[in-house]
């Protein structure tokens, strides 16, 4: 594996190639890997959907989500969240502030359709009916749990998320084969997913499956039944918008930015070009 230091100069290059990759690329990658965390969290409702225990319910989907972020990463793909990190090529002046801006709107552009895919797959076809709508439940009652948050605590769970998130985006770098690639994203998003912490692409299946899922009169008689205090009336486009990505968004960034690139570039990059510099002036 990667050394903590080698590990930072290799994102260099990595975060380069992300950084200057033309926007239809950045959009296709980035519906890719909305489609592999949109399946992961289809996998984990539906694992966990018939579990009336919480916390065994939220173990379950900690085991299965994270093979999510594992094809985002191995197949090769463009994730939102993981992209924040490209702050620290960007503070190495590897590209500039336009290239950054324009890799994250192509990119969370293309991670909203490829979520969008699943859920119109998911909810037409049928596959929320299982364990006698118990699936659609879970998928109706989660999205008004989400667009139901206070902008404070979707802001907070958001920064908790993306620190998490992209710690394992960092140690699966860190890695050289693919088994320990697995290992090392594993746990901190199996953490982030116990948790309840807030993932904005993650949720842009789990709102916009939920909105689906509200207009067919089945699922939505089921929820209702399961819930009747269930406020499905709060379940509305606007709200997903505002009240859950937006908030749910910045705090991902400031998770990412704030507790893993500025460190890693403080304490390993800050100081590389003075040294390089210093080195040339030496031999001279």
């Amino acid at each position: 594996m990667h050394s903590p230091k080698e590990n930072a100069e290799y994102y260099l290059s990595v975060g380069e190639t992300k950084a200057k990759l033309p926007a239809v690329k950045a959009i296709i990658l980035g519906i890719l890997a909305g489609m592999f965390i949109a399946l992961a969290s289809v996998a984990s409702t539906i694992a966990s959907s018939t579990i009336s225990n919480g916390a065994v319910a939220k173990i379950i989907s900690g085991l299965v989500f994270p093979g999510g972020l594992a094809m985002v990463l191995i197949a090769g793909s463009e994730l939102f969240t993981g992209n924040t990190l490209l702050v620290i090529p960007l503070l190495a002046r590897r590209f500039k502030v336009g290239q950054l801006l324009k890799n994250w709107v192509c990119v969370y552009i293309g991670n909203y359709i490829g979520s969008l895919i699943i859920a119109l797959l998911v909810v037409n076809g049928g596959v929320i009916s299982a364990f006698s709508n118990q699936v659609a439940i879970s998928t109706i009652t989660v999205a008004v749990g989400k667009v139901t948050l206070t902008g404070t605590s979707a802001l907070f769970k958001g920064i908790l998320c993306n620190f998490l998130v992209c710690i394992a985006v960092w140690m699966a770098y860190m890695a050289k084969d693919i088994p320990g690639k697995i290992l090392g994203l594993f746990f901190p998003i199996m953490f982030f997913i116990i948790s309840g912490f807030e993932h904005s692409v993650a949720n842009m299946y789990y709102i916009t499956a939920g909105l689906l899922a509200r207009t067919n009169p089945i699922f939505l008689g089921a929820a209702q039944m399961a819930n009747e205090s269930l406020n499905v009336g709060a379940l509305t486009v606007g709200n997903m918008l505002l009240k859950n990505l937006l908030p749910v968004t910045v705090g991902n960034m400031l998770g990412s930015i704030v507790f893993i690139a500025l460190p890693y570039w403080f304490c390993y990059l800050r100081d590389s070009g003075k040294t390089t510099a210093a080195a040339g002036k030496s031999k001279k």
